[in-house]
């Protein structure tokens, strides 16, 4: 399956700016329905953050899922790499 990924920064309330990608079925193509996956993994983290629009999340590229990838997106819809202060 071929895969879009979303490079998203989202500055955190204390400061760090937290970086992540979205992986989403190359299908989708509604910003939106991305912003709202990203908005639902924030709603998992301890701390809080500032807005999840399109100045914070662009279409970086297209690629083949990992069967990891495969596994979350069957499970959520999508799949998360966390890349820099997620945690």
């Amino acid at each position: 399956m071929k895969i879009s990924v979303w490079d998203t920064y989202v500055e955190r309330k204390d400061g760090g700016t937290m970086h992540f990608d979205i992986l989403v079925p190359k299908e989708i193509i509604n910003e939106q329905i991305v912003f709202d996956y990203g908005k639902d993994y924030l709603k998992t983290k301890p701390f809080m953050t500032k807005e999840l629009t399109a100045k914070e999340c662009k279409l970086c590229h297209v690629e083949q899922a990992s069967e990891e990838t495969l596994l979350a997106i069957k499970k959520t819809g999508y799949a998360i790499i966390e890349i820099e202060n997620c945690t």
